[in-house]
Parts: C-alpha cells; sequence; structure tokens
C-alpha cells in the first residue's frame, strides 16, 4: 500500500485549479475497482430480482448507464483527463437480508494516468440509474458505501482498501 501525497495536485503554486500534466508519465496498465450499494423496501427488491419493474430489466440497464458513465467521466469531473478505456465492468449483486444491490465497477486502461475516477462514476451512475427506474415505487432507498477498493499500476503503484 502506498503513502498519500500531502500535495493537492490539481493546484498550481498560485493555488489556481489546473489539470494535471502527465505528459512525462509512461504508460502502464492501470486497474481500478469500486464499489457502493442502495438499500430499498423489500418490495422494491423483489420487483428487480423479478424482472417485473416497468420500466424493464433494471439492472440489465443499470450495468450499461455505468459503463456509460466511465466512458463519460472527463465530461463529468472538470479536471480529470479523457482517457481510453481498455475494459469496463459493472457486476451488481443482491443482498436479499438488507434489502440492498450491491454494485462493484472495474474500469482498465493503458495510459499516463489512473482510473479511479472512471470505476467510481460507473458505480453512482448504476446506482443512481437503478433509483431513477423504481423510484416510482420507492422514492426513499439510499445510495451508500461508494468508495475505491483498489488501484494497480503507475508510478504509485498499488492501493488495497482495509475491509
Amino acid at each position: 500500500m502506498t503513502k498519500p501525497s500531502e500535495v493537492l495536485t490539481h493546484f498550481d503554486a498560485q493555488g489556481q485549479a489546473h489539470m494535471v500534466d502527465v505528459g512525462a508519465k509512461t504508460a502502464t496498465r492501470r486497474i481500478a475497482v469500486a464499489t457502493g450499494r442502495i438499500e430499498m423496501l423489500p418490495a422494491t427488491l423483489a420487483l428487480i430480482e423479478s424482472g417485473t419493474a416497468k420500466k424493464g430489466d433494471v439492472l440489465g440497464i443499470a450495468r450499461i448507464a455505468g459503463i456509460q458513465g466511465a466512458k463519460k467521466t472527463s465530461d463529468l469531473i472538470p479536471l480529470c483527463h479523457p482517457i481510453g478505456l481498455t475494459r469496463v465492468a459493472v457486476d451488481f449483486e443482491i443482498l436479499p437480508s438488507q434489502h440492498a444491490v450491491a454494485c462493484t465497477a472495474t474500469a482498465e486502461t493503458v495510459g499516463q494516468t489512473g482510473v479511479e475516477m472512471e470505476a467510481l462514476t460507473a458505480v453512482q451512475v448504476a446506482l443512481l440509474t437503478i433509483y431513477d427506474m423504481c423510484k416510482a415505487v420507492d422514492r426513499g432507498m439510499s445510495i451508500s458505501g461508494v468508495t475505491l477498493l483498489e488501484k494497480h499500476g503507475g508510478k504509485s503503484g498499488s492501493f488495497v482498501a482495509a475491509r
């Protein structure tokens, strides 16, 4: 596990926001994995599991939305570099006893900057899509626990969250 920097890299010496210069960095294979969850009423989870939600296959649509979110990260987060993603996977786990759906996203690239933001964005967009598709029956759903689980590649090496 690496030690975090004590410098905020998105500010120059005068304190002005700027996009970090990654031009001199070596292109390496980079991977990031993020997770999060959405809690809901038991009846809402039953609709998702059965595939009978009014808007259709909730998890299938949310998977595509998460992938699209990863691809659009630099459009949403002002100082993120647009990067060529080589792979994005979005997976769900239904947690019946917790009335929740967990989402895990993996983003990969070969490049000069990491894919943590893409993995985190994929999770958020996928969970927001579940909310959007189910809000007609449950406006009290709650998204929580969105976090980076691990990242690999680049000069700073690997990070694995303590679980």
